[in-house]
């Protein structure tokens, strides 16, 4: 290995000149290394946050350039293309595919998110781009064979954008950068704006008697101000216009960057000639006000990914091992990542828990509401499931980790909601396109009432065209949809709900029927073994490590109802197992064919049968009957008992009074269906349904116009939540159930569904609110402009309120 001279003139990460006046500087291997852009410092600090600095231990050469990247690319972003770079943020899809999560700098409206779409769609490679405006993340999937993520990273560069791999600590640093910048160039336009305005009050005033050369004198000092404002503060309207013009679309950024380059060349060329007058006061306030508005919608934004950021910190970064060194336990303090399945690890009281697992020493009480919303401490005694990034309260806890990394729960859900900020509703969607549109007829419309100007009173053409240039200019409309969506997403998640598909929001808010499963949704799914039947010669204990043996990789109730009912180790193994959702278990125990489930998989997988007057000795119990047999005779039946959930009634009662038909699926029993349906009132419900049936009835009600919510929590629930316009699954359910979910109760409580259903019936009713406010507004100033009424400064003012209006309706749905 040869290692790689360093020099003072060259950048330590891609070996390009550094410019003579740039000092950016980053540890490396306890050295101060310079960089020759921000680009490299991004890359380098990426490197050193993973734990990647050995890459340059034993890098052979700088960046070697694959010949795929063209020639003229940045240099800083090849290291991207490292495998192990790649690993922290890249998914790999297949064997050529590619996922990658960015953080985006540089958009400032809606336009932007179209503008990159479309141009990351035409690269060759590129097979899927989403951008969203609120999170500002793009999640971008490419052929790896067909084009390179520099490559990728270089076309957003070059088409006036910054992306970053997403992390949650660098999109702060992100924020703040950009908090800084915006801060700075309000508050240079609002100082300097202030000196222009009071000698804008003194040439006002004095209008008719002031000298010529004390007015001249103020035109020239007006100018020296503004220019300024107009060269520092507003370049990133001028930037985005110019980035739109050459993209050949009409963004909001045009119009903006019209009015105010008009009306200060316009006062340029009346100060030069002295004639006419002069509008800087108008400039100034344009962009002061403009500027003023951005930003509010910016601290908006983060405010909305405040609480994704807090729940992504909430693991901690070591953990206290438990390792046995000579007989005896000993305490080794690791890193969260090092820890793996099945080792033990002990929890004081206030420390947080670093992963899923099962706690197998102690009692205590744990926090789950950053995760779950649930703000009461939560009991956990030995065999209790622990939710990584929760806090240990009163006692220490020793516990078996069962998930690590991306596979706990906190990074699954994380993962799933992220994926949803990623998508647009249909709703939204329509009216981005309309707001495209509305650009382009705004500045139609500017150009014909520029021209009846001219034609009517020359003086007054340039201040009235700029008023309707800038009042006009649609922000509030593209802002009317996405910004509720994110507040309410946001809100519910706070709450213990996780929205994992951004139009479940707006299905939930129609949705005509509720149809929901019985064990572990309407009943807590605590199943108890009750009684234990013995039809043969085969003694209880050995029906019970048979039944046992069968169940024990299940994830269905009954099968954590039967491994809690003995505490003694098995003496039997199941080989060649096979699940039937739904139905039951079929496997061998001791070379012998044994088979577990309801009573209509045991007939059809054996032909044996139950006489019906058993049932009727077992009707007693809300819970299932689950028989076990063999080839030649049923051998035992094992009845459960459940509990109903305590919110159960709650919601049945308010669907009821909301107009909503509700129906209860259960593949259960007769008699403990129709015993829960009485006790909830559920007027519909239907018993013994296989997972297909449950599906087929869902599609049956949705050919006749109906919009089904079904609510589950098993695998046997995964088919039907798949096949419903939307599925809800409870936070204790099966993995699966979560996936096909669109909406997921963290904190298993039906009372959070309630929430949910009068959020998005709020949620919608703003967002047409918005809507209605946005068209408004404009069919009210757009006359109001165009006949001069409305001062410039004055559409500037109304602009940006408009957009301030519509944010701050959006941001009630959080005191709902």
């Amino acid at each position: 290995m040869t290692e790689i001279s360093r020099t003072a003139d060259k950048c330590f990460h891609c070996g390009e000149p550094i410019p003579g006046k740039l000092n950016l500087n980053i540890m490396i291997d306890g050295k101060p290394e310079s960089m020759c852009c921000y680009g490299c410092l991004a890359v380098a600090q990426s490197i050193m946050d993973g734990g990647l600095g050995n890459y340059y231990s034993y890098r052979t050469q700088i960046a070697a350039t694959p010949e795929s990247i063209p020639t003229d690319a940045d240099a800083s972003l090849r290291a991207y293309d490292h495998p192990d770079i790649q690993a922290a943020f890249v998914k790999h899809i297949n064997e050529k595919e590619r996922e990658a999560n960015l953080i985006l700098e540089g958009v400032v409206c809606p336009a932007c998110t179209w503008l990159i779409e479309k141009h990351l769609s035409s690269l060759k490679g590129i097979t899927h781009v989403n951008v969203n405006y609120t999170s500002q993340h793009a999640k971008v999937t490419w052929n790896n064979d067909e084009i390179l993520l520099s490559k990728i990273l270089f076309e957003i560069t070059r088409i006036g954008y910054r992306a970053y791999p997403y992390n949650p600590a660098t999109e702060q640093s992100l924020f703040a950068r950009d908090r800084k910048k915006q801060l700075q160039r309000i508050g240079l336009a609002g100082l300097l704006g202030m000196q222009v305005m009071m000698i804008s009050i003194a040439l006002y005033t004095g209008k008719w008697d002031i000298d010529l050369k004390i007015k001249d004198f103020f035109h020239w000092l007006s100018l020296l101000l503004t220019t300024p404002v107009v060269m520092y503060s507003a370049v990133p309207f001028f930037a985005g216009a110019i980035r739109d013009i050459r993209h050949k679309y009409a963004g909001m950024d045009l119009p903006v960057s019209l009015g105010i380059s008009g009306a200060y060349i316009g006062s340029i060329w009346s100060t030069v000639t002295r004639s006419g007058d002069v509008y800087y006061d108008s400039v100034v306030m344009f962009v002061f006000f403009l500027l003023l508005g951005r930003y509010f919608e910016f601290i908006a934004r983060k405010n909305n990914r405040e609480y994704i950021y807090r729940i992504c910190q909430i693991l901690p970064a070591t953990a206290t091992k438990l390792v046995d060194i000579g007989g005896k336990l000993s305490e080794l303090t690791v890193p969260v990542i090092e820890l793996e399945r099945g080792d033990t690890v002990l929890v004081r009281p206030g420390e947080t828990i670093a992963a899923d697992g099962e706690v197998i020493s102690g009692t205590s009480t744990v926090n789950e509401s950053l995760i779950t919303g649930e703000s009461i401490p939560v009991p956990k005694i030995s065999g209790s499931t622990l939710i990584g990034g929760s806090i240990n309260i009163e006692s220490p806890l020793q516990f078996r980790v069962e998930k690590t990394g991306d596979n706990t729960f906190v990074s699954q859900i994380m993962h799933l909601v992220e994926k949803t900020r990623h998508e647009k509703p249909r709703f939204d969607q329509l009216i981005h396109k309309v707001s495209s549109w509305f650009v382009l007829l705004v500045l139609i419309i500017a150009a014909l009432v520029a021209w009846y100007w001219l034609q009517t009173d020359p003086v007054r053409w340039l201040p009235v065209t700029l008023s309707v240039l800038v009042a006009t200019c649609p922000c509030a409309l593209a802002l009317a949809t996405p910004t509720a969506i994110t507040v309410a997403m946001t809100n519910l998640l706070r709450s213990g709900m996780a929205i994992t598909r951004k139009d479940a929001i707006e299905k939930l808010a129609r949705t005509t029927h509720y149809i929901f499963d019985k064990t572990g949704t309407l009943t807590l799914g605590n199943l108890e073994l009750d009684c234990v039947y013995c039809l043969s010669n085969m003694s209880r204990s050995c029906c019970l490590d048979i039944a046992i043996a069968l169940e024990q990789q299940s994830e269905h109730p009954v099968a954590r109802a039967l491994l809690a009912s003995t505490k003694r180790p098995l003496e039997s193994s199941a080989a060649n197992i096979t699940n039937f959702p739904g139905k039951g278990i079929s496997g061998r125990v001791n070379n012998k064919q044994y088979f577990i489930g309801t009573s209509e998989f045991i007939s059809g997988e054996t032909g044996l049968e139950i006489p019906q007057d058993f049932f009727s000795e077992t009707s007693h119990t809300a819970g299932p009957v689950i028989l076990l047999a063999d080839n030649q005779e049923i051998l035992a039946v094992f009845t459960f008992t459940d509990t109903i959930r305590n919110d159960a009634k709650i919601i049945i009662d308010y669907l009821k009074s909301a107009g909503k038909k509700i129906v209860l699926l259960s593949g259960d029993k007769e008699e403990s269906v129709w015993q829960l349906a009485v006790n909830l009132g559920i007027d519909e419900f239907h018993y013994g349904m296989k997972p297909e049936e449950k599906a087929s009835y869902v599609r049956h009600m949705e050919n006749k116009g109906a919009i089904v919510a079904m609510t589950g929590d098993g695998i046997n629930d995964a088919p039907v939540l798949a096949t419903a316009d939307i599925s809800i699954a409870m936070g204790s359910g099966s993995d699966l159930a979560r996936i096909n979910a669109d909406i997921i109760l963290l904190n298993d409580r039906l009372e959070t569904l309630q929430q949910g259903i009068m959020t998005s019936f709020k949620t919608f009713r703003i967002i047409r609110q918005n809507i209605l406010w946005a068209i408004l507004y404009n069919i009210l100033v757009l006359p109001a402009a165009a006949s001069g009424i409305v001062a410039p400064w004055m559409a500037a003012l109304g602009m940006s309120l408009s957009s301030l209006v519509v944010v701050g309706n959006a941001h009630r749905i959080r005191y709902h």
